[in-house]
């Protein structure tokens, strides 16, 4: 079985003027199916660009980023669009659900965007809403949702489609203490149960302890 993240020597530079910033300078790191990674980083140094690199936002000013054991940089824009729709799921520290849509059609969404029946969607977003302790709350508007509730409408988004990756920027960073927990605990438990490759970026040393590896950014490397 592949490896479904791999970065290989990656490098991330932005200029401005003539001033050059090194953000990412040969970074690596590799992800296994059902290994949750923590990725750790003070502010400022790479974190979020690592995770749009690996989740395909951005492309890398050198090295290689392979999902599912394919050269990232050898595909156009819409391949790499069909990549990260497939294949990567986004949690994000808000949660950016439609406040439209009900809980339930936020999870349908993504899966129709996918070309997956309706009627089949349904019945995956209503397994994972009921999985993260949702089943009550599937016909609400994310206005009428806790904070907690809405960021687990969001982690049952991101594994809607059934994604080979799951990355996560600062996932309970929004969310006080106590919910912080509960939301975790659920993420750490769908992640597991779906057998994803999940990197979730936390600022949190006791969360960051709960997950399999910690990697760490340090000098623009993954330590």
């Amino acid at each position: 079985m592949s490896e479904p993240l791999v970065l290989d020597q990656v490098s991330r530079f932005y200029q401005s003027g003539e001033e050059v910033l090194h953000v990412l300078e040969g970074a690596n790191l590799r992800l296994v199916p059902g290994e949750i990674v923590a990725l750790v980083a003070p502010s400022g140094t790479g974190k979020s660009t690592l995770l749009h690199l690996a989740g395909l936002l951005e492309r890398p000013t050198a090295g290689r980023v392979l999902v599912d054991g394919r050269d990232t940089a050898k595909l156009n824009d819409a391949e790499r669009t069909a990549l990260r729709r497939d294949r990567i799921g986004f949690v994000y520290q808000f949660h950016h659900l439609l406040p439209e849509f009900t809980a339930l059609e936020n999870v349908i969404m993504p899966q129709m965007i996918a070309r997956i029946p309706r009627k089949h969607a349904a019945v995956r977003a209503t397994e994972l809403l009921a999985a993260l302790g949702l089943s009550g709350r599937l016909d609400h508007l994310p206005g009428k949702l806790s904070g907690g509730e809405k960021q687990r409408v969001a982690i049952a988004r991101a594994l809607a489609n059934r994604p080979a990756i799951l990355l996560a920027d600062e996932p309970t960073g929004n969310l006080d203490v106590a919910t912080s927990q509960v939301v975790f605990d659920e993420l750490l438990r769908a992640v597991r149960g779906q057998g994803v490759a999940a990197l979730i970026a936390t600022h949190n040393p006791e969360l960051a302890q709960r997950m399999d590896r910690l990697a760490r950014l340090q000098d623009g490397k993954v330590v």
